[in-house]
Parts: C-alpha cells; sequence; structure tokens
C-alpha cells in the first residue's frame, strides 16, 4: 500500500511540473525602405517590440525618416514606449539631435518581484541613413528570459 502511494505522489507531482509552463513571449519587428534619384534621396525605418511575463508586459517603438533634394535636408524622429502591470513600473524616452543627427531611446520595464518584462529601442538618422534596433526581453522564476532583437538600416552608407 505504501509502495502505491509512493506511485501516486510522483505521478501527481511529475503532472504538476509538466503543466507548470512559463507564459514568457518576446518578439521584435522591423522595417526600413530607402529611394533615390538623381536629384534627391529618402529613407525611412523603424523597429517595435514587446515582451510579457506573469502579468507583465513591456513595449517600445522607434521610427525615422530623412529626405534630401537641392533645397536641402529634413528628418523626422518619434520613439515611445510603456510598461504596465507589475508593481515597479518604468519607461522614458529621450529625443535629441542636432541638424546632422537625430537620436531617441526609448525604455520600458515592467517588474513584480522576479517575473519582468523589458523592452528597449534605439534609433538614430545620420547622413541619410536611418538605423532603428529593438530588444525585448521577458523573464519568469525557473527559467531562462526569452530574448528577441531586431535591427534595421536604410539609406545611404
Amino acid at each position: 500500500m505504501t509502495e502505491l502511494k509512493t506511485l501516486f505522489i510522483a505521478g501527481v507531482l511529475a503532472t504538476g511540473v509538466s503543466g507548470l509552463a512559463l507564459a514568457q513571449s518576446a518578439s521584435t519587428i522591423g522595417s526600413g525602405g530607402a529611394s533615390t534619384s538623381p536629384t534627391s534621396s529618402s529613407a525611412t525605418g523603424g523597429t517595435g517590440g514587446s515582451a510579457a511575463a506573469g502579468g507583465t508586459s513591456a513595449s517600445t517603438l522607434g521610427l525615422g525618416a530623412t529626405s534630401t533634394d537641392e533645397s536641402g535636408t529634413g528628418s523626422s524622429l518619434s520613439s515611445g514606449g510603456s510598461a504596465a502591470g507589475g508593481t515597479h513600473d518604468r519607461g522614458s524616452t529621450k529625443i535629441h539631435g542636432n541638424a546632422n543627427n537625430l537620436h531617441g531611446m526609448s525604455k520600458a520595464r515592467a517588474q513584480d518581484k522576479g517575473t519582468w518584462s523589458d523592452s528597449k529601442t534605439h534609433t538614430k538618422i545620420h547622413k541619410g541613413q536611418v538605423r532603428s534596433r529593438t530588444k525585448s526581453m521577458a523573464h519568469e522564476p525557473g527559467g531562462p528570459p526569452v530574448k528577441s532583437t531586431n535591427g534595421i538600416s536604410s539609406g545611404a552608407k
């Protein structure tokens, strides 16, 4: 009878352990394009990503565009992010630059004890080229974090 109880308990534990699938995910995406003609050129590009684990989530995104023709150069950059679901949620976005460079960086992190979601996006416009990179990560205790990274580069080199 003791052996039967031991087998039953071992079976319940094995079933319980296999049922503890960690619900964590991270994904990123990016896209870019460029065009040139004898008198003008343009480039656009951006990346974004999100991560989720155990009720926490974080996402960021960055997008840049630049165009040059005989009248000059115009560039635009946007970036942002959000975090939710944790006891410690934080996010920040910084955009700075001058006539030759634009840089944007967004970070978002949601954390609830050992469970966390994190996303970071860096976007840059320099010399007719748009570059963007996003890295997203999620973690629940008991396993390794899941990660996803994506980067693009478009325009003049």
